[in-house]
Order: C-alpha cells, then sequence, then structure tokens
C-alpha cells in the first residue's frame, strides 16, 4: 500500500504525530495490534472494515465511514477491506482530548462512530475528503477540519498531561510517576486523575505502554536478538513478568513475534511501522 503523510502545522502538531492517507491492495487483510502509545481517527472511503476486540466478551464492529479510537492497553484485530483507501490522524495519547469533547476514559479501549462524537458529521467529512484531487489536498482539507475542530482553550489540566507526557514520552516510560508529579509540584492523584480524563489511562499504565513501544520499535528482525538485553534496555528488570506482558500484548512469545517479523518483513514508512503483525 502507498502511505503519504506529514506532521500537521503548529499548533495541531502539539496533539497529532502525523496525517495520512493509505491507499492500494493490502499485503495482509487481517492484523493484529498491540497497545501503542496513540490515539486515532480513521475515515474509510472504501469497503468496510471489522475490529475485534482480544476479550471475547466484546461483539465485533463493523465500520463503513469514520470512528475515533482511544489509547489501547489490550491488543485487538482489524481487518482490512480487499482494497484500501483510508485517511488517518495519529494523535499523540493526550492528543484527541481537546478536538472531542469527550473524557478520555470513555474511549479506553473503545471505538466509537464518528458521528457519535462528532455529531453528524461523517458525511460531510467524507465529502469534502472524498472530492479532493490528490493526496496532499486531502491531507489539506484534513488539517483544516481539524484545525476547526481544535479547542479555544486547553481544558483543565491538558497542559499538565502533555507536560508530563513529554518527559513520559521521551523517557520512553522509564520515570518514576512520583517524580512526574513531584516536578510537576502535584498529588500522584491528582496526575492519575488528569491523566484518565486526558489519556484515559493512568501515568503508571501509559509508561508501560511507552516501555513495550521502545522495545517493540528496537527489534531488528534481521539480526540475532538478546530479548534479555532488550528488555532490560527496555526497563524490564523483572524477566517473568517481561514475559506475561509481551504475550498480553502481542499474543505471541518472544520466539513467536520473532519468527512471525521474520516471515512477514514490516513495510516501512506508513504510520503504523512496527506495530500491527499479521494475524492471518
Amino acid at each position: 500500500m502507498e502511505y503519504v503523510g506529514r506532521v500537521p502545522a503548529a499548533p495541531l502538531d502539539q496533539f497529532i504525530d502525523d496525517i495520512y492517507c493509505l491507499t492500494g491492495v493490502p499485503r495482509h487483510r487481517l492484523m493484529s495490534v498491540p497497545p501503542m502509545p496513540s490515539a486515532h481517527f480513521f475515515l474509510h472511503l472504501s469497503g468496510p472494515v471489522r475490529l475485534w476486540d482480544s476479550d471475547s466478551s466484546v461483539p465485533l464492529a463493523v465500520f463503513t465511514e469514520a470512528w475515533f479510537m482511544g489509547v489501547w492497553t489490550r491488543r485487538f484485530l482489524f481487518e482490512y477491506p480487499p482494497r484500501v483507501r483510508l485517511v488517518g490522524v495519529h494523535f499523540k495519547p493526550w492528543g484527541m482530548s481537546p478536538f472531542v469533547g469527550v473524557p478520555a476514559d470513555e474511549l479506553r479501549d473503545r471505538w466509537a462512530p464518528a458521528d457519535a462524537v462528532w455529531q453528524r458529521s461523517a458525511d460531510r467529512i467524507r465529502d469534502r475528503v472524498g472530492d479532493a484531487a490528490s493526496a496532499a489536498e486531502t491531507l489539506r482539507v484534513l488539517e483544516e477540519e481539524l484545525r476547526s475542530r481544535l479547542a479555544d482553550a486547553p481544558a483543565r489540566g491538558l497542559d499538565l498531561v502533555r507536560h508530563t507526557g513529554r518527559r513520559l514520552e521521551s523517557a520512553h516510560g522509564a520515570i518514576p510517576v512520583a517524580a512526574l508529579a513531584d516536578a510537576a509540584g502535584v498529588s500522584g492523584n491528582h496526575l492519575a486523575n488528569m491523566f484518565r480524563t486526558h489519556v484515559g489511562v493512568t501515568p503508571k499504565r501509559m509508561a508501560r505502554i511507552y516501555r513495550f513501544a521502545r522495545l517493540i520499535l528496537s527489534v531488528d528482525a534481521l539480526r540475532p536478538v538478546d530479548w534479555s538485553e532488550l528488555a532490560q534496555t527496555a526497563g524490564y528488570f523483572d524477566h517473568a513478568h517481561f514475559s506475561r506482558e509481551f504475550k498480553d500484548f502481542t499474543g505471541h512469545t518472544p520466539t513467536e513475534y520473532l519468527a512471525l517479523r521474520r516471515r512477514f518483513p514490516t513495510e516501512r514508512g506508513g504510520p503504523h511501522d512496527d506495530g500491527p503483525m499479521p494475524a492471518d
């Protein structure tokens, strides 16, 4: 598939990692996605997309238009249509908050149709984006739409979450939450409450996701992998805990995951990179 994307201009870049278009025939239609430090908006201009929670009690979801996804703390699966034409927004963990007006914990581990969040707007966005003649024009329209929806003033606690979230990001989660709270001059409970509101998870859970993302992105499947060294570098000092979390987040043991990566090399240059893996 072809990926065309870019970082939006300020002030959107404070909240969004990239906006992108993804088009073409997918190499693999069914993908397994581990928890990653991000939230998403998707607009599909082709066939329906199916999504499964790794919690089997959650029913299958089928989307034909636009939807939001908050931060996920467990893996999920999605299935591309036979041909993809998708427009997406890759939000920073706290980045969806000033656009949707919904507490982030209501979208944690959940997907929601865009009209449930931006009432009666999916068709209008689809019409504007669908009429764009090129990927560049599509991204211009999408950026304009996002700019129009950015709140005029930050909600209570968002600046605090952005500041501490950036520290977590730069440290790959390897910073004690108590140190974050002390540096910000707030209590640990207050910081946790603000993270639940604007990210959907506590700073401790967010640190776990950043730590895991660092581990996954450091794997070079073309070379021998020393899992003990990678795990320790990423901040896992208990091998049993590392093994359990890896299996929970990917559905595979480290050895199985590496074999899968070698069998199905990731397509570089896209918005997903080393996160999702083929599940079919």
